[in-house]
């Protein structure tokens, strides 16, 4: 069933726009980031507006859980979900952006609460926000319970926390669970097939993009200004939009150029097209996914980067063994699909959509696609899985599970990635945070079919 589109308010009111986006991610369970980007492209909103829209957008999001609780001591009775969306966007302004007169966020408050209901209700918003301002938020450190404090504090469900505690211990989840709210860098993976690092920024800097190497990976540039899909450079192929951590799976398979690889789960195709540039577009890369409108994402990236050794195909890869030939792929990657714990700073609104249920069902799912890659790799051939999640029953325990039930199958040392990564790994298997180097949080596990 599709999901109804929100309207979003623009009249150059920067905040009925992050109040519609964030009603729409509610209601309807849209998905922010794409809500965001396409609100920008639609109204073709200008730079300094766009940063304040983002910012309000996110950062209310985010804080959710936290700003409940500071609004929550003030409010009596039953209010509308839009009217607590208001409230919880006035209060982030006060709480967390300090430029903003506290006096205009009242006020404006008040006006898009006349718009949207009546009178009474923007009277009882100003009176809220006044008292607030008069007497001061409630103090986190009331909250006893350490987990509860730290689910409060960082707005991310208390089950959630605690399995990230039972994982990686008190320090490195709060470190992680901080790092989620801080906002996304904006980075590019230049396409090396046309131009090189160097050129790639020189080109950038002449549409008036600064951008600077990434510490991590050799083809990445983290923007520190500007609309990367605005640039001359997307448009002409020159770079792709790609979070760091999303192009190592890349290179820890490193494809061959000649070789026949298979992309399981490939759409929209920042992966594939990775590989096809480490192939020097030589080879034959297949790129399934179970989605076939989806697959039109992928062939689009090609033509623009000017890719032409992917073919696509419409395949369940939890049913990819019955339907290829037998040891016909020399590597395979199954990027599976993951509870995306990793990717929080990006789509904050997964904190609250996903369930401590979803992790049972992922697993069946990433067990499958690997089980069915198996049969089609051929022996010495090369396996890579990979999720965008931080949660070890997605990523170490299906490694464990799969080699349990696949002794013809071994993790082999992951290579091709520079030291400050190498040092990370354990036994075949990566795990970056995000908090490590400020990119999105991956998990990375290399496998080899013993000849």
């Amino acid at each position: 069933m599709r999901k109804k589109k929100e309207n979003v308010i623009w009249n150059g009111n920067v905040r009925d726009a992050a109040l519609s986006i964030l009603l729409a991610v509610d209601n309807h369970q849209a998905y922010s980031n794409l809500l965001l980007n396409q609100t920008i492209n639609k109204y073709e909103i200008k730079t300094k507006d766009r940063a304040l829209l983002t910012e309000l957008t996110y950062g209310t999001l985010q804080y959710k859980y936290t700003l409940d609780y500071f609004l929550d001591p003030f409010i009596r009775g039953k209010i509308d979900t839009w009217v607590r969306w208001l409230l919880r966007l006035s209060v982030y302004q006060m709480v967390y952006l300090s430029k903003i007169p506290e006096h205009a966020i009242v006020n404006e408050a008040v006006e898009i609460a006349k718009r949207r209901g009546h009178k009474g209700i923007a009277s009882m918003v100003n009176g809220i926000l006044r008292s607030i301002l008069r007497m001061g938020i409630p103090s986190l450190e009331k909250i006893k319970d350490s987990i509860e404090r730290i689910s409060i504090e960082t707005s991310h469900p208390r089950w959630i926390v605690e399995i990230l505690v039972d994982s990686y211990g008190l320090e490195t989840t709060v470190e992680m669970l901080k790092a989620n709210n801080l906002p996304p860098r904006q980075t590019v993976r230049v396409n090396t097939l046309k131009a090189t690092v160097k050129e790639a920024i020189e080109l950038l800097s002449e549409e008036g993009i600064e951008a600077e190497k990434s510490k991590i990976i050799p083809q990445c540039l983290v923007l520190l200004n500007g609309q990367a899909s605005r640039t001359k450079a997307f448009q002409n192929g020159i770079i792709t939009i790609q979070d760091e951590s999303s192009m190592m799976p890349a290179i820890v398979l490193n494809p061959k150029p000649g070789e026949r690889v298979l992309d399981m789960c490939a759409a929209p195709g920042g992966k594939t097209t990775h590989m096809a540039e480490i192939m020097n577009n030589k080879g034959q890369i297949l790129a399934t996914d179970i989605h076939p409108h989806k697959l039109a994402l992928i062939e689009e990236n090609c033509e623009r980067l000017g890719i032409n050794i992917v073919q696509t195909a419409p395949i369940d890869g939890r049913k990819a063994a019955a339907t290829m030939q037998p040891e016909s792929f020399e590597a395979i990657l199954v990027d599976a699909p993951c509870s995306g714990l990793g990717v929080i700073r990006r789509k904050p609104d997964i904190k609250y959509t996903k369930r401590k249920e979803d992790f049972d069902r992922l697993q069946e799912i990433q067990l499958e696609l690997l089980n069915n890659a198996v049969p089609l790799l051929k022996r010495g051939g090369r396996l890579v899985y990979s999720t965008c999640t931080v949660s070890k029953k997605e990523n170490e325990e299906t490694v464990e599970a799969f080699l349990a039930s696949h002794p013809e199958m071994k993790l082999a040392k992951i290579e091709h990635l520079p030291e400050i990564l190498l040092e990370k790994q354990q036994d075949g298997m990566l795990q970056v945070f995000p908090q490590d180097f400020g990119s999105d949080g991956f998990f990375v596990a290399l496998f080899e079919k013993v000849k």
